[in-house]
């Protein structure tokens, strides 16, 4: 899954592809790469961004949603929890809903159900804006598979199919540096869902604190975490580097799927 960021305050691309034909071009590169999915977010949700309303949203992201879609073919994921924008995004043909907020913004719950859209649903404390301030768990792993258990079946009473869901366990998002390193350890637990998990490590601030290094130096710790993460079952890894993470996963799939066919 690619990720791109039609916001100007993403922390990592912010700002790159706000322009169509930016975006467009962006996402071609990603395609040609191996991206599977482009990933489209009009709304930043690194910690302390500024909130963005629901027509700033739109404005950013279906526009792009429908080019992708129409001039590219492209199976296109929308990064959104916003009901209008769930909406408006599948209408003109988007084919995933992921939700940092699994659906708990007044009526995206009812909105993804009625796209009959594949739902990410994303394990996160809190909002965005202050989800760093003080995350305390006393079990981060049972916490997470808990709240996305409850999320899944909240989405089974919306009507929402369970054969239609994957999860996420939320990397960064109101997790202290000890809080990733072990939910990452301990991803295994996610495969109790029974579900597909999709991962989101890519750049993120825990590879600065771990290693020191800023945002344009993380692709090191982002491959690596993403190997791990397939090792521990995660069947899609979003990312910014699209051509260095395939071959990190491609590699990490073969060596698991090596010998299984003589079995």
């Amino acid at each position: 899954m690619g990720i791109l960021n039609v916001t100007p305050d993403s922390f990592s691309d912010g700002g790159r592809f706000n322009e169509r034909d930016a975006a467009l071009r962006q996402a071609e590169r990603m395609l040609a790469d191996g991206a599977a999915i482009i990933d489209v977010g009009g709304e930043s949700t690194r910690p302390g961004a500024a909130p963005v309303t629901e027509q700033e949203e739109l404005d950013r992201v279906v526009p792009i949603v429908e080019a992708l879609a129409r001039e590219l073919g492209a199976l296109v994921s929308v990064d959104t929890s916003t009901a209008a924008v769930i909406r408006d995004s599948a209408a003109v043909g988007a084919g995933l809903i992921n939700d940092v907020r699994s659906l708990q913004r007044p009526g995206a719950l009812a909105a993804a159900a009625a796209t009959d859209l594949p739902v990410c649903l994303m394990h996160m404390q809190g909002e965005p804006g202050t989800m760093q301030d003080d995350p305390r768990y006393e079990d981060v792993t049972a916490e997470v598979v808990a709240f996305l258990e409850a999320r899944v079946k909240e989405c089974e009473r919306a009507g929402i199919l369970r054969e239609r869901l994957l999860v996420d366990p939320g990397f960064g998002f109101a997790k202290t540096v000890a809080h990733n390193l072990t939910l990452m350890q301990q991803m295994n637990a996610l495969q109790s869902l029974a579900l597909p998990v999709l991962i989101g490590v890519s750049r993120k601030s825990l590879f600065g604190r771990v290693l020191g290094r800023e945002v344009d130096e993380r692709l090191p710790g982002s491959l690596a975490a993403a190997v791990m993460c397939v090792e521990r079952g995660a069947r899609i890894v979003r990312a910014h580097d699209v051509k260095e993470t395939v071959d990190a996963v491609r590699f990490a799939h073969a060596v698991r799927e090596a010998g299984k066919e003589s079995q």
